[in-house]
């Protein structure tokens, strides 16, 4: 446990980038993997109303201190938790159960991603595209840490799917721990702008190509390389992701146009103490 807490409190967000392997390096990152290292906490899929309860409720938490009023009816689903084609992230301490962190990914395999709903993404942010969404983890150091692996989780999932772009959209300071993560700006250098669908806050809007991560990271002699590519975490658990089942083709900037009637239900494949927090973006 020493060794883990070290590894992680030694990987801050701060610092230029982070997470594992890319879809042509995936077999070389896994022969990379020197060890094995146990979290003070679990990350795992919500795949129950139990688990979602649990999930909106440090949400809310995270997001009442920094925009109050947003975070009113927090407490209760949104939309986007239930719809196909993403999932929720929910970390939780091993000591008492309690809910530390939570995360939402979206991506456009069923439709647009939500921050296309206020703006309109270049040419070459383009495929298969996921995004970040409702992030929100304890106060403190102990924060920082659930921080990190949430979004190991995240690129873990990238992974898996073989996505093409992660596609954020971060307030400060949020957003320069994205720049420093090697995330590039979508539109203009650091230049924020207000989402419609965040009730017009500005943010500052970049994209990380998946595929060239492992060797991005490795070449900038990243102070997460290890702990994103060299290290198995057991305690990150994406066991219970449903398959987006990608067509063919690759995947399209803009959302494919499945009949919903066809689009799978919550829970299904395409088959067939909650204290203050940190609430980050979008």
């Amino acid at each position: 446990m020493h060794d883990a807490t070290h590894e992680v409190r030694a990987a801050t967000l701060a610092s230029p980038s982070f997470m594992p392997p890319s879809p042509a390096a995936q077999t070389t990152a896994s022969q990379n993997i020197q060890r094995e290292a146990r979290l003070p906490f679990t990350v795992r899929v919500v795949a129950d109303d139990e688990a979602l309860e649990r999930a909106l409720k440090m949400r809310q938490a995270a997001y009442q201190r920094h925009v109050p009023d947003f975070a009113r009816t927090m407490d209760q689903p949104e939309p986007y938790d239930r719809e196909p084609g993403g999932l929720i992230f929910l970390a939780e301490a091993k000591l008492n159960g309690a809910p530390v962190g939570t995360m939402r990914i979206q991506s456009n395999r069923y439709r647009r991603l939500s921050l296309q709903t206020s703006v309109d993404l270049p040419d070459w942010v383009s495929g298969k595209l996921v995004g970040a969404t409702r992030l929100g983890v304890e106060a403190g150091a102990a924060g920082r840490m659930v921080k990190t692996a949430l979004f190991k989780a995240f690129y873990l999932y990238c992974m898996l799917e073989k996505i093409e772009w992660m596609v954020i959209a971060a307030r400060t300071p949020l957003d320069r721990q994205y720049a420093a993560m090697l995330f590039r700006d979508v539109f203009g250098e650091k230049e924020f702008i207000p989402l419609a669908h965040a009730n017009n806050i500005p943010h500052r809007v970049m994209a990380f190509e998946v595929a060239t991560a492992q060797q991005r990271w490795h070449e900038a002699r990243h102070p997460l390389y290890d702990f994103m590519v060299a290290t198995h975490h057991p305690d990150i658990d994406l066991s219970a992701a449903p398959s987006l089942n990608w067509p063919p083709a690759a995947g399209s900037a803009s959302a494919i146009n499945t009949p919903s009637s066809l689009l799978p239900q919550h829970g299904q494949t395409a088959n067939g103490s909650a204290g203050t927090g940190e609430a980050l973006h979008y």
